[in-house]
């Protein structure tokens, strides 16, 4: 967003509105100058039960975030509205905007609150460990014959993921690529006669935001008559330190539906 963040050495408070943001703040160990979560950040949860909530991603407590006097409140594009950014800038000393859109950009997410936040070290070994696993998830995307898939993230209506989607992005990286392969919403609706789902080879239901379950396998084979697997949504969809454990829980996964054929 072309602003600027001094090094903040020490006696920061911060509150994070997102919930990856809130786990990775936590891996750069400034869990103890975290003051203010959402509801929906639940990781690490033995440090974020003892942190105050200010309400949900969508409907910030604004007054609950300023009785708090954070120095810096993260925020992200996706997650947070606008109008909720641009009031607490009014008061907030630093608001931090990001906006991660591929699995790649995780790098720079780790610099940058390593940098503002004086964890340089600690950012640095999240990019190698990073870096290590996203290695790990192409080489078995590039030796694995790839597969269309659709990515459900919604039910009444069905929804999933265009390819402009940090979801879709961390898919390709084990060789699994949603479909449709254009769409002009970043989460379009569809019906199951749509002619683009006869390329699809595999359904991959995901635990969030709708909380997809073993009945919604069968509903979803007897629909599309194609194999059908539920899958962690924080695997493909988490950013910051979780995407590590992401990739790698992917490329397992990857792996042993190819052995089963």
């Amino acid at each position: 967003m072309g602003q600027h963040h001094a090094r903040w050495a020490s006696g920061a408070r911060i509150v994070s509105l997102v919930p990856s943001i809130t786990e990775l703040i936590c891996d750069l160990g400034l869990s103890a100058q975290l003051v203010g979560r959402t509801g929906f950040c639940i990781h690490p949860r033995d440090i974020v039960r003892r942190i105050p909530k200010v309400g949900g991603t969508k409907d910030v407590k604004l007054a609950r975030i300023r009785a708090l006097e954070p120095t810096h409140v993260i925020v992200n594009i996706d997650e947070n509205p606008k109008p909720i950014a641009d009031a607490l800038a009014a008061w907030v000393p630093h608001v931090v905007v990001t906006h991660p859109c591929m699995p790649e950009d995780n790098r720079a997410l780790y610099r940058l609150l390593g940098g503002i936040f004086d964890r340089d070290a600690a950012a640095a070994r999240l990019v190698a460990e990073f870096d290590a696993a996203l290695a790990a998830a192409r080489a078995v995307g590039q030796r694995l014959r790839p597969e269309n898939v659709l990515y459900l993230i919604w039910r009444a209506p069905w929804m999933t993921v265009a390819p402009q989607t940090y979801v879709s992005a961390t898919l390709a990286a084990v060789g699994w690529h949603t479909q449709p392969a254009a769409a002009a919403l970043r989460y379009p609706e569809f019906g199951w006669d749509a002619p683009w789902l006869k390329g699809v080879e595999r359904v991959l239901l995901s635990s969030e935001p709708y909380r997809f379950r073993a009945p919604h396998v069968d509903e979803v084979q007897a629909l599309g008559g194609r194999p059908a697997q539920l899958i962690d949504g924080e695997w493909a969809s988490w950013y910051g330190s979780r995407a590590i454990h992401g990739l790698r829980a992917l490329t397992d996964l990857r792996l042993r539906l190819a052995a089963d054929g």
